[in-house]
């Protein structure tokens, strides 16, 4: 059985244009460019900020499971919620249909995982059966509101609650999606822009770099 980490508080999510600046120097501060030799030359060259990290989750079947479970398998991972009213649905369609593409044209198998920035309204429950009206093979992860904070600050996804009225709130959000290979490390990351047939392309391109250079 896995041991899980506990996993050490962050800062909170700062609200607003201002607020999303701060959320990203604080990240850009974190996870600062490292200069280190070239391994070849020996010249100096600049290592990439790292975006991804560790979490600690529960999925729609309600089991702990963090990044340790998902290593050997490449990963598209969006972030949403399931009462987003229009470009989340459209995004979680896309994912659906891409897996297909991948699997039925290439037999390429990319396992595709939802994550919740809405916690305290997508119960397990509620993730499975949203989820379950695209494709029963998207893995929906929630949680604690805090776990769901700290995997956001480590893939750089920004979101708020905007109140409406009564007690009902939209989450606006960055939408991000993110390619990971088996190693759990972050290759592309898609914005909405891309199609189901755009997005397909642009994966089959990294799994044949794998490919290549394993």
């Amino acid at each position: 059985m896995l041991k899980h980490r506990l996993l050490a508080p962050r800062p909170p999510i700062l609200l607003g244009f201002g607020g999303l600046l701060a959320f990203l120097h604080y990240n850009d501060e974190r996870r600062a460019v490292k200069i280190g030799k070239d391994s070849y030359t020996g010249s100096d060259t600049a290592v990439a900020p790292i975006i991804g990290g560790p979490f600690t989750l529960v999925n729609s079947e309600n089991q702990i499971v963090n990044e340790q479970d998902f290593l050997g398998n490449w990963v598209l991972l969006y972030f949403g919620y399931t009462s987003s009213p229009d470009i989340g649905p459209d995004q979680v369609r896309i994912m659906a249909k891409v897996i297909d593409t991948l699997e039925a044209k290439k037999n390429l198998k990319v396992l595709p995982v939802f994550v919740t920035i809405d916690p305290q309204r997508d119960t397990p429950a509620q993730l499975r059966a949203y989820l379950k009206e695209f494709d029963p093979r998207i893995v929906g992860l929630g949680g604690l509101v805090s776990a769901v904070r700290q995997m956001a600050q480590e893939y750089r996804v920004y979101f708020k609650k905007v109140e409406e009225e009564g007690d009902d709130y939209l989450v606006e959000s960055s939408h991000s999606m993110y390619l990971i290979d088996p190693k759990m490390k972050v290759v592309r990351c898609f914005g909405v822009e891309y199609n189901a047939e755009q997005l397909s392309k642009e994966i089959l391109k990294e799994l044949k770099k794998h490919q290549v250079n394993a």
